[in-house]
């Protein structure tokens, strides 16, 4: 098969399967309102390769806004990128553009417009434009490489909740010109389809994980990228029709999606239902990877496994004013009631009080109802839950946003458990898709002591007072207790709850071996008698990442020194770091890899502005906030980077609130003290200003 490489010199039966009781149909779709009135430009301008196809694409995007409720202006002209006229655009199509386009004023009129909360489209050769433009390459996702002749191709529709994909079947057979990219997108985008390598010749370049479609955030901005569009036969086809709509819609933000980058998750329902079971009366539908309730009130859980510390993702969509939830933190039981006097509901229901709506914890607490409102995609459309429990804490994403944040301290439940779906009742009919899960690995939140795995001179004890029931007791000096797999990752601080009526001694924490390396150590006092119990806690250093056996020993004087009930490795509280007008640090796009950028943006709870003091770092995804090759010059960028503990990543807040970079003598300091999320954040003389006040907030 022969690679071309493209040159910028111009030349021209669905089966529904019950799952419990038969005899109903699947959920009929519902029609969504419409959207508010807004205007969409397309752009076409070529300085290499020209499609024939650019007529037709310009001619099918004003019919889908003749038929939607949008207006379309189309224009080869550069000097269209000005920011008064960019200004009145809800989204800008870039329709098979070539070559370098913009002007260096044009471009950085556009990115503000991008900053300024404006929408991008690409369609197919948009990937072969501005190639030596970054703010476009991350804007867009990955230039082009290579491409083999036109050929059918196999495309798997990887998310079906977002406007531009829901439509479409889960594998969907094309005839393109398929792209071969330069670099995955995957990293910093969110997928909304690929291509199967194996269903056709990708030639030279061949990608093997190879997005086709993708959407994603930068800087205030909203992206859709799609690699499809190369004929005119495209744009008469319905489905590729539909498809640009809902990248437009995504793009003008009238359909909102998660866009935020994914990796590492598993299938718990994509089709299959193994694993589930139906308690109580009604039931789902399966079809078409679809789960449709009917009937109940009942609950559809998964018993194949528990979850303690996870991300767990779900598509759902409403009918009407119906009523369901999510249930999660239940412990195993074919009575559905167990669920709700157990466990903890995420409600989703169109109207209700504000703590039995969507997005509440059911009955225990509301969403943020603006929040939740400005995300939240009408019935007939799908939406996008992530329930991110780490430990005790809940939080909840509304197609990316976070909408509520949830702490239990009912002692008698826990946010540990399975997970379930609600089926509510006749009438009230939800769908759910692409149902998916990330274990966290974070161990418990908390170790019974006596749950060893193996010791010597200790054993349980049984005890009034203790949690369980148990402690750990019979410690004489030189005794141990070792504990199996637990994960450290990210631990800052050990706690121990305690009892002693004797002399006292010392916990050492240790790993590998009763003698090995020693991460910290702390003093057990006589506690006043041997049911008055305590807690006593201690800083650690040089934590090994990931799992490791755990040793306690024990040292002291004399014999019977103190019981441990259970003990805690605790970790940084997250917090939100805001700055000037209220704008959080945070990292550009969401990415995670090592050279991203550091900014402000509006505050959305997301793990991009997610942050830990670790000493004097601030850390997030697990690396640190740090200063560009050790520069100590103002203007140097700040960014992400591997955790290494020097000085370019010390941070140290000072009384007015500037975070001093000590090894420079410089702040963190917004750039031009503008106020428009997506602006990046340096290092700076410090001076007092508010563009280097910042504070800390849980």
């Amino acid at each position: 098969m022969n690679t071309i490489r493209r040159s910028l010199r111009p030349v021209l039966g669905l089966s529904a399967a019950l799952l419990t009781v038969a005899g109903l149909a699947p959920v009929p779709a519902a029609s969504a309102a419409a959207d508010p009135a807004y205007k969409v430009l397309v752009f076409t301008r070529t300085k290499g390769f020209v499609h024939a196809s650019i007529p037709t694409a310009i001619q099918t995007i004003k019919d889908l806004g003749a038929a939607h409720g949008f207006t379309v202006d189309a224009t080869d002209d550069e000097k269209a990128f000005t920011a008064a006229n960019l200004a009145r655009y809800q989204a800008v199509v870039w329709a098979n553009t070539t070559g370098d386009v913009l002007d260096d004023t044009q471009q950085a009129a556009f990115e503000s417009y991008i900053r300024s909360g404006g929408g991008y489209v690409g369609i197919h050769s948009a990937a072969d434009t501005e190639y030596d433009w970054p703010f476009y390459g991350q804007l867009m996702g990955a230039y082009f490489n290579l491409h083999p002749a036109i050929q059918q191709a196999r495309v798997n529709v990887e998310d079906r909740a977002s406007a531009s994909t829901a439509h479409l079947p889960a594998t969907w057979n094309r005839t393109d010109e398929w792209y071969n990219y330069q670099s995955n997108p995957r990293a910093t985008a969110h997928v909304l389809a690929s291509l199967d390598e194996t269903s056709y010749s990708p030639g030279e370049g061949a990608m093997g994980d190879h997005p086709i479609t993708w959407c994603k955030t930068l800087e205030g901005g909203r992206s859709w990228f799609t690699g499809l569009g190369h004929s005119k036969e495209q744009y008469a086809d319905p489905d590729f029709r539909q498809m640009l709509l809902g990248g437009i819609r995504y793009a003008a933000g009238r359909s909102k999606a998660d866009c935020r980058p994914e990796t590492g998750y598993v299938p718990l329902y994509n089709g299959s239902t193994a694993g589930w079971r139906q308690a109580g009366p009604g039931g789902f539908t399966n079809a078409d990877a679809t789960l449709s309730s009917y009937g109940g009130t009942g609950l559809l859980w998964y018993d194949a496994k528990e979850y303690s510390s996870y991300s767990l993702k779900l598509d759902w969509k409403m009918t009407g004013d119906a009523n369901s939830g999510v249930f999660i933190g239940f412990p195993p039981s074919d009575d559905w009631n167990s669920a709700v006097n157990n466990g903890y509901e995420v409600q989703i229901d169109a109207t209700d009080s504000p703590d039995k709506t969507t997005g509440a914890v059911y009955g225990f607490q509301a969403a943020d109802l603006a929040a939740r409102d400005a995300a939240l995609n009408p019935p007939g459309e799908w939406n996008t839950y992530e329930l991110l429990v780490q430990g005790e804490r809940l939080q909840v994403y509304l197609n990316g946003v976070l909408i509520n944040d949830f702490t239990n301290t009912d002692p008698a439940r826990s946010l540990a458990g399975h997970i379930g779906l609600q089926n509510h009742g006749t009438g009230e009919e939800v769908a759910f898709r692409n149902i998916r899960i990330k274990d966290l690995g974070s161990p418990p939140a908390t170790v019974q002591a006596e749950s060893y795995s193996a010791a010597a001179g200790v054993s349980p004890y049984p005890k009034a007072g203790a949690n369980g029931g148990q402690t750990l007791g019979h410690i004489d000096p030189g005794d141990w207790a070792r504990y199996d797999g637990l994960a450290l990752n990210g631990a800052t601080g050990f706690r121990a709850r305690v009892v002693s009526g004797g002399p006292g001694g010392t916990i050492q924490v240790r790993t590998g071996s009763p003698t090995g390396p020693l991460l910290g150590s702390v003093a057990v006092p006589n506690t006043g008698g041997w049911s008055t119990f305590q807690d006593v806690s201690t800083t650690l250093s040089n934590v090994p990442a990931g799992t490791a056996d755990v040793y306690l020993t024990f040292s002291g004087s004399g014999g019977g020194l103190f019981d441990v009930d259970d003990f805690t490795f605790t970790r940084p509280a997250a917090a939100r770091v805001v700055g000037l007008a209220g704008l959080c640090l945070d990292l550009q796009g969401g990415a995670t890899a090592n050279g991203t950028q550091a900014q402000v943006s509006t505050c959305n709870g997301s793990p991009a502005q997610t942050w830990t003091r670790d000493g004097q770092a601030l850390k997030a995804f697990d690396k640190c906030l740090d200063v560009s090759g050790g520069a100590t010059s103002d203007g140097a960028k700040v960014q992400l980077w591997d955790c290494n503990a020097s000085g370019v990543q010390q941070w140290s807040l000072r009384d007015d609130g500037s975070l001093l970079n000590p090894q420079s003598g410089r702040c963190l300091d917004v750039q031009w003290a503008s106020t428009v999320p997506g602006t990046k954040v340096q290092l700076y003389g410090c001076n007092g200003s508010p563009a280097q006040r910042w504070s800390l907030s849980s």
